[in-house]
C-alpha cells in the first residue's frame, strides 16, 4: 500500500468531519502473554487504515485546516538502545518521510503538546470505549482546557463516535485493498490444497494446521485468525481451535483458515473426507450445503440487500433437509419457525477486510443494506449434525460441512476471489487422489 492511499483516505475523513474539528486515534498497545513475553503485536485496524503505521504507543492527530500540518503522529523517539533489543523505530524524522505525516512529536510530550491542538476545536471525533485507558488521559487533556477557561481558552463541546464515518469508509474496498484481498486469497487457497493433499487417516489436526502455518509464513503472510481444523465430531464446534485430536477413517475434516497481507485477511472454508473419499451419507449432506453456497452466491450482486443471500442459502439447506427426512413439514412453515436452526444456526456470511469479521453496518435504519461495488464478504452456509442429535438417525452423527469463500461485489456482479479451490465434491477427491 502507498503512501498516496493512506493520504487520500486521510483526507476523505477530514473532508467529513470539517474544520473546526479534531480527530484523536491510539494505537494498539502491547499485550503480555506471560511474564517476560509479550503476544506479537497487531496494529488496531482503524489507525492501520489511515496510516500504515505498525508501532505501539501512537496516537494519530487529524485538524483539517491546521496550517502547520494537518496530520500529525505522535510516536516513540528513536532509541539505539531500545533498537538494538526490540527492532527498528520510524522516529519522528521516519514518520514524516515514511509514512506521510505533517508533523511528528515524540509520544513523551502527548500531554505537553496535545491539549494546545485541543484547544479551539469545536468537535472531538474518538473511538469512545476502544481503549479506556487512552479515554481516560483525553478527558484529563479536555479538563485542563476547562481550568483556563476563564482566561479565555475555548473547550471543546461536542464528542462525536468516530466509528460510523471510519466504518463506512472501510466497507468500500479500493483497488489497492482488492489487490492486497486477492493476494491473501492465494496464499490461502495454497494452503488449503495442501491440506487437502496430505491428508489421511493416522494424522493429527496440528499436523495439518502445520501446512498452513508453512505456506502462510513462506509468503511473509499472517494467519488472519486462529485456524479451526476439526476433524469428525469437531466440525459441528463452531469455534473449535484446539487443533490437536487425531484424524480417523470414514470421518470429515472441517478446516476454517485464512492468512492475512498487510492486515487484509481471507477466511476460507473447506470440508473434505479424511481418507479421500465421501460416504453417501457425507455427500448428501455436503451437496445440500454446496448448493446451498451456490444460490446465495448469485444474490451477491448490486440492488440486492444483505439478507437475500442469507435467505437463499436457508431455502436450500431447509429444502435438503426436508429431502432427507431430517425435517418434516411445509418448506414456508419450517422456513417461518427457522427449523432449519436446529442443523444451521448462524448466519451465512460477513464483512471481510482489515478484521476478518469486518466492520460496516447491515442495517441502515431498520432496513437490511443494499449490495453495492467494492464491498467483499464471505459466504460460508453450513449443517452440523452432531451425535446423538434428538430424532436423527446414527448415519448421520457427527457430519459437520461448512463452505466458505470470499466474494467481492462488482459493477456486473461479483467476483469470488476464493474460486481457484475446488469445492465441489468429486474435484475435491480428484484433488486428494492426484
Amino acid at each position: 500500500m502507498t503512501p498516496t492511499e493512506f493520504k487520500r483516505r486521510r483526507n476523505q475523513l477530514m473532508k467529513m468531519i470539517g474544520k473546526g474539528s479534531i480527530a484523536i486515534l491510539s494505537s494498539s498497545q502491547e499485550q503480555v502473554r506471560n511474564r517476560d513475553v509479550d503476544y506479537p503485536f497487531r496494529q488496531d485496524s482503524d489507525f492501520l487504515y489511515l496510516t500504515g503505521f505498525n508501532e505501539p504507543e501512537s496516537v494519530l492527530v487529524l485538524i483539517p485546516g491546521r496550517k502547520h500540518g494537518e496530520t500529525i503522529l505522535f510516536c516513540r523517539e528513536k532509541d539505539p538502545v531500545q533498537e538494538t533489543w526490540h527492532g527498528r523505530r520510524a522516529g519522528q524524522q521516519g514518520a514524516i518521510d515514511d509514512f506521510g505525516a505533517d508533523d511528528s512529536f515524540p509520544i513523551d510530550d502527548i500531554d505537553e503538546i496535545l491539549p494546545g491542538m485541543l484547544e479551539g476545536c469545536r468537535k472531538v471525533f474518538h473511538f469512545m470505549g476502544r481503549y479506556p485507558d487512552f479515554d481516560q488521559q483525553l478527558m484529563g487533556w479536555v479538563n485542563q482546557i476547562k481550568a483556563k477557561s476563564r482566561s479565555g481558552a475555548h473547550v471543546p463541546y461536542e464528542y462525536i463516535a468516530l466509528d460510523h464515518l471510519l466504518y463506512d469508509m472501510r466497507l468500500y474496498k479500493s483497488r489497492a485493498e482488492i489487490s492486497l484481498m486477492k493476494k491473501a486469497a492465494k496464499i490461502s487457497v495454497a494452503a488449503h490444497k495442501r491440506a487437502m493433499q496430505i491428508c489421511k487417516p493416522g494424522l493429527y489436526e496440528y499436523t495439518i494446521e502445520a501446512e498452513y502455518n508453512h505456506e502462510f509464513t513462506r509468503n511473509n503472510a499472517e494467519h488472519a485468525y486462529p485456524p479451526i481444523v476439526g476433524g469428525g465430531a469437531n466440525g459441528c464446534i463452531l469455534h473449535y481451535n484446539e487443533n490437536s485430536e487425531k484424524l480417523n477413517d470414514g470421518e470429515l475434516l472441517l478446516i476454517d483458515a485464512g492468512c492475512e497481507v498487510e492486515g487484509y485477511a481471507s477466511d476460507i472454508t473447506r470440508t473434505f473426507p479424511v481418507n479421500g473419499a465421501f460416504t453417501a451419507a457425507q455427500r448428501a449432506i455436503y451437496d445440500i450445503v454446496l448448493r446451498a453456497q451456490q444460490a446465495a452466491i448469485k444474490k451477491v450482486k448490486p440492488g440486492n440487500h444483505w439478507n437475500d443471500p442469507h435467505n437463499a442459502a436457508v431455502r436450500v439447506i431447509t429444502k435438503g433437509l426436508m429431502d432427507l427426512k431430517l425435517l418434516k413439514g411445509t418448506l414456508n412453515k419450517l422456513i417461518k419457525e427457522e427449523a432449519y436452526r436446529k442443523f444451521y444456526m448462524h448466519r451465512t456470511g460477513h464483512w471481510l477486510g482489515l478484521d476478518v469479521h469486518d466492520v460496516g453496518d447491515y442495517k441502515v435504519g431498520d432496513q437490511w443494506r443494499m449490495l453495492e461495488p467494492g464491498m467483499v464478504l464471505t459466504v460460508e452456509p453450513g449443517i452440523y449434525i452432531p451425535a446423538h442429535s434428538k430424532g436423527v438417525h446414527k448415519k448421520w452423527w457427527n457430519i459437520g460441512v461448512r463452505i466458505e469463500d470470499d466474494v467481492l461485489v462488482t459493477k456486473q456482479g461479483n467476483e469470488v476471489l476464493t474460486a481457484a479451490l475446488p469445492s465441489k465434491a468429486d474435484e475435491i477427491e480428484a484433488l486428494m487422489a492426484g
